[in-house]
């Protein structure tokens, strides 16, 4: 072939090669294209381009012209043949005659000459362009030259596609986590929380599975909560000692810990479903919050693969974003198991009071009673019957009398447990035991105390159970979320708080009987919030009203007196 022409046709592929990247955006194709170029310039019999697979460091065919199906596997080993040669010297070789080369692996009988230049990238070799003739001495220096310059464009243009496949890769990853984090955020329930962490790892990392193993209460061992394997979720009673498993480093280090190949690490029965599943590498990453470890979240591979810094950057992100979804959604759980335990202290205030009521209203009857019986003066002889019978009823008297006596006595203790107690801070605590709640349920808060102290003498969990009442009961009016107002006052002698939502408001049917016992217009209620917090409060010497309440929301103001 005419050089100058050769040489036009070098300067056009250079041209085509160097567009490739505003062409295409998928790196394959490019170097298909790339081989094309190669071939249309220097017309050999067969050409390919191998890259180097960072995870094995082996030479692995991604394009080629002219060889059979069966060399499409190919892989060599940095210098093994003329193209591993130049993979691991870094170094352009020309064979002039095959036959005479030891180094030469055969791939087509026919080949008598070759040529390879390897692929760098800021000194690098990444990859090797190998092109063949069925021709003796087919490749000259000029022809070197030619090829090394298309392979260096190539180079560029393959690293900058790469590049650009890593920033869209980054960016992908980056929407990932925040939807994540969102899809988290929501979860309460705990073991849908971590399957769904569990899961989200596996899609994140594009892995062939993924683990969340929960550290004992002891310390001591992991506790498998959720191994995903495609769709499948498998919950197999699996524990290993941490004294048994690499995951025992992710714990103790608080690090992440990569394991290329599970098989030379692993020995423990878990062991035996990682390799029913074809796992050989993992990434494991701690679940930390605060000082505490939590559990281990796991991605694993079917081939061995090494983890960059990227994919380890990106995992440990979505274990930090896990542990403050788990965290939260034990904080909610505890505020739940805390309306529950009101709710059940609001039966058994109740339940209290009734009784007092009932020992209150025994207690006169019994004593006319004991009065009448001990002013019959009956005497009978020690022989007489009935001598035991007088006995035994005095006996049962006195005994009713200090039952009588230990029930009032109980709620008069209960009464006397008062404190001097700033009203403010008072709806303070209120409120951060709330504020999970309210912020799941999307309520805006607010409270606008009165300037400085407001000191009352009350019994200080009766008050908050009061509290606490009021804005739960706001709370359940207002399901797809709302605003809640809450505003202390005084006056001479009184402390005042108003409690204000934007809810549904009390069907106006019962509104002047909400204060009595086990009335609600709700499935799942008592009936005795508002009954005892009345209670609560005359017995405090203040009180409790409904200002107002429609379907635009509703309002109670309840008073104390001030500490004298």
């Amino acid at each position: 072939m005419n050089s100058s022409l050769t040489e036009q046709t070098a300067i056009d592929s250079l041209y085509r090669i160097s567009s490739l990247v505003s062409d295409t955006d998928v790196p394959e194709e490019a170097l298909q294209l790339i081989l094309d170029e190669i071939v249309r310039v220097l017309q050999p019999s067969s050409a390919s381009i191998s890259l180097i697979n960072p995870d094995n460091k082996v030479l692995e065919l991604e394009a080629s012209f002219g060889l059979a199906d069966d060399c499409q596997d190919l892989k060599l080993s940095l210098g093994q043949g003329i193209t591993g040669w130049a993979a691991l010297h870094g170094r352009a070789l020309i064979v002039n005659d095959v036959r005479d080369e030891p180094r030469y692996i055969s791939v087509r009988p026919n080949i008598r000459s070759e040529m390879a230049v390897p692929m760098e990238d800021h000194g690098m070799v990444i990859g090797v362009v190998n092109v063949d003739s069925e021709e003796l001495d087919a490749y000259g220096e000029s022809s070197l030259k030619i090829l090394t310059l298309l392979t260096n464009e190539a180079t560029r243009v393959i690293s900058r596609l790469w590049l650009i496949m890593q920033l869209r890769t980054k960016a992908n990853q980056l929407e990932s986590l925040v939807v994540v984090s969102q899809r988290l955020a929501g979860e309460i329930d705990s073991d849908k929380l971590i399957e769904t962490l569990a899961r989200q790892g596996r899609h994140l990392m594009d892995a062939d599975g993924s683990a969340y193993f929960e550290l004992g209460t002891e310390g001591e061992k992991l506790h498998l909560h959720s191994l995903i394997v495609e769709d499948e979720t498998i919950k197999d009673p699996v524990t290993i000692p941490l004294s048994q498993s690499a995951l025992g480093s992710v714990i103790y280090r608080r690090k992440q810990v990569e394991v290329t190949d599970l098989n030379f690490t692993e020995e423990n029965d878990f062991l035996l479903i990682l390799q029913r599943q074809g796992f050989v590498s993992m990434l494991a990453s701690p679940i930390i919050f605060g000082d505490e470890v939590i559990g281990v979240i796991i991605a694993y591979t079917k081939q061995s693969h090494r983890f960059n810094n990227e994919e380890r950057k990106v995992f440990q992100t979505l274990a930090e974003i896990g542990a403050l979804a788990i965290q939260n959604a034990r904080l909610y759980s505890r505020i739940f198991a805390s309306e529950d335990s009101l709710r059940r202290n609001e039966k058994l205030t109740t339940l209290g009071m009734i009784a007092a009521e009932i020992a209150h209203e025994i207690r006169n009857p019994l004593t006319v009673i004991k009065l009448l019986f001990d002013s019959l003066d009956l005497q009978f002889t020690n022989k007489d019957p009935r001598h035991t019978d007088v006995q035994v009823i005095g006996e049962k008297l006195n005994q009713l009398e200090e039952i009588v006596e230990r029930v009032l006595s109980f709620g008069r203790t209960r009464e006397g447990m008062h404190t001097r107690q700033d009203l403010n801070a008072l709806v303070d605590d209120t409120l951060k035991l709330m504020r999970l709640k309210l912020h799941q349920q999307k309520i805006e808060l607010q409270f606008e105390p009165k300037v400085g102290s407001i000191h009352v003498d009350v019994n200080k969990g009766q008050i908050l159970q009061v509290m606490l009442n009021l804005v739960l009961n706001a709370t359940q009016a207002m399901p797809e979320g709302g605003r809640i107002r809450l505003e202390t006052s005084a006056d001479e002698t009184t402390a005042h708080l108003t409690i204000t939502d934007n809810g549904s408001g009390i069907p106006k049917s019962i509104q002047s009987d909400i204060f009595e016992s086990f009335l609600t217009d709700r499935l799942d209620g008592t009936g005795l919030g508002l009954s005892i917090s009345k209670r609560i409060l005359r017995g405090h010497r203040g009180n409790i009203e409904l200002e107002h309440s429609s379907p635009k929301g509703t309002s109670f103001h309840f008073w104390l007196p001030l500490s004298q």
